[in-house]
């Protein structure tokens, strides 16, 4: 057996950078261990992936554990005509597991890749080409190959379905025109890994593309402030880049940006903020005494938990409220964080109405999130429509003034979200705090909610929990006084 495989992942890897390839085989030591949200990500795939098997109940599940254990019973069970899970297969260099491996006619095979997505993407196609032809290196006729994906449209109801959460694909004629070239393709892979030096690979967006590469390595030689940081700049900033163009500060007045980038170059020149004082007067003279600043947390699991929920939606477990009944009065604060692994809607929705008065703006930051929350739920709890339809009716979003400009620091750093804004504004931030995001709320909160783990560690987490969200609308009481400063 060759000391250097090419497997699946790994053909993946080299079509998206060959440096990357070459580090995985080589020196993986080098790259970061996996991060929370993408290991919460590959959980995610795991429990699809195990619900997928209900929809064929006559399958073998091959242990994957033991690489070559698995390979050899895979030649074994091949001879029984059984749908295989986990199928292991190596030829000549090249290894694949193949998600279920279905008996197809009399002599062939149909290869179903299952995928935690809620559609077919040209990533799939080439993972699912590499297993064909994996396959068919060892001997194997394949007759089809399919996608089986998420069912986004599935409601669950009682106890899920396998066959109506999925959707199956047929992708046989996409997988044919992805597999033209592959032989040349592997063939440049195995060069490539066997190769003694590492290739050098200039940043692109091949590396956001199809997936995220974890080597930062490769970015850091730029500048704190450098262009890839132009708000929303996209395909300018790798057009800045192949021209030699490093710094926001060094674009040409040549080259076109619009009215907001060109503020932030002139925030990067000076060094001090844009201040549109009429802009954040007319944002300020929208609010209306009492003041309620509101923040939703939400977990949005690909298997839904609780009856009339989709895949993926976004659930609400917490949200924080600091009410300020006048200028100048301390606010209070309410908060709520869902306990039991029940259904908490109506329980949040109960405590938000019995804290939210009905007079008054209410201040979110990013109001088309808190928005399709409530919108949800008023579909699943219609005895409360016409006061979450008034709730709606009283948003206004913290957030206007810096996605128009009317505020722009150079520490914002060509970003208008909340974590960025706060700092660069105030001064405060989250670095503080051992929960300091929303996707890491939400992997914290699923942890301690349906996982095992000790009642110190939920505790300490429900408290994190408290703090972070806690910090949100305090956070934007403190960017509202800001603004109400600038304006005197």
């Amino acid at each position: 057996m060759p000391y250097k495989l090419l497997s699946k992942s790994k053909y993946l890897s080299g079509l998206q950078c060959p440096k990357f390839l070459w580090i995985q085989i080589n020196e993986p030591e080098r790259i970061p261990e996996t991060d929370p949200v993408t290991q919460y990500i590959f959980d995610q795939g795991h429990l699809v992936g195990e619900l997928a098997k209900k929809v064929f109940p006559g399958g073998i599940d091959i242990p994957a554990d033991d690489f070559m254990g698995n390979i050899k019973q895979t030649k074994e069970l091949l001879e029984q005509r059984n749908p295989l899970f986990e199928a292991g297969i190596l030829a000549e260099g090249i290894y694949s597991r193949v998600d279920i491996l279905n008996p197809s006619n009399e002599n062939s095979w149909d290869i179903i890749e299952v995928k935690s997505t809620t559609g077919v993407k040209d990533v799939h196609l080439d993972d699912v080409s590499f297993q064909k032809y994996c396959c068919e290196m060892l001997g194997l006729k394949i007759e089809k190959c399919f996608l089986m994906h998420i069912n986004n449209r599935y409601v669950k109801e009682g106890e899920i379905y396998p066959e109506k959460f999925f959707t199956l694909e047929d992708i046989t004629g996409e997988v044919e025109e992805s597999s033209n070239g592959i032989q040349d393709r592997i063939a440049d892979m195995l060069e490539v890994i066997s190769a003694p030096i590492c290739p050098e690979t200039t940043i692109g967006k091949h590396c956001s593309d199809p997936y995220d590469c974890p080597l930062s390595e490769c970015w850091a030689f730029l500048p704190e402030y450098n262009i890839f940081k132009l708000y929303y700049g996209g395909k300018k900033s790798f057009d800045l880049f192949s021209n030699g163009i490093i710094t926001i500060n060094e674009i040409p007045d040549s080259f076109k940006l619009n009215d907001k980038q060109r503020i932030q170059q002139a925030c990067e020149i000076s060094g001090r903020p844009h201040v549109d004082g009429e802009g954040i007067s007319n944002f300020l003279g929208t609010l209306q005494y009492p003041l309620y600043y509101l923040d939703f947390e939400t977990i949005g699991p690909a298997v839904p938990l609780f009856d009339g929920t989709r895949p993926y939606q976004a659930i609400p477990f917490q949200f924080s409220l600091h009410v300020a009944e006048n200028d100048g009065t301390r606010p209070k604060h309410f908060s709520f964080l869902a306990s039991g692994t029940g259904d908490f809607r109506p329980t949040f929705l109960a405590e938000l109405k019995n804290v939210l008065g009905d007079t008054g703006s209410i201040v979110v930051y990013n109001q088309g999130f808190e928005e399709g929350i409530l919108k949800e739920l008023a579909i699943m709890f219609p005895e409360y429509d016409d006061w979450i339809t008034s709730v709606r009716g009283r948003l206004v979003d913290l957030l206007q003034p810096f996605r128009q400009f009317h505020y722009y620091s150079p520490l914002q750093k060509g970003s208008a979200s909340l974590k960025n804004v706060l700092p660069a504004l105030t001064g405060k931030g989250y670095n503080e705090l051992d929960i300091s995001d929303g996707q890491a709320a939400s992997i914290a909160f699923q942890a301690v909610t349906y996982g095992s783990v000790s009642e110190e560690e939920r505790n300490k987490v429900r408290a994190d929990l408290e703090k972070y969200c806690a910090l949100d609308t305090e956070g934007m009481i403190w960017i509202v006084e800001r603004l109400e400063g600038l304006c005197e």
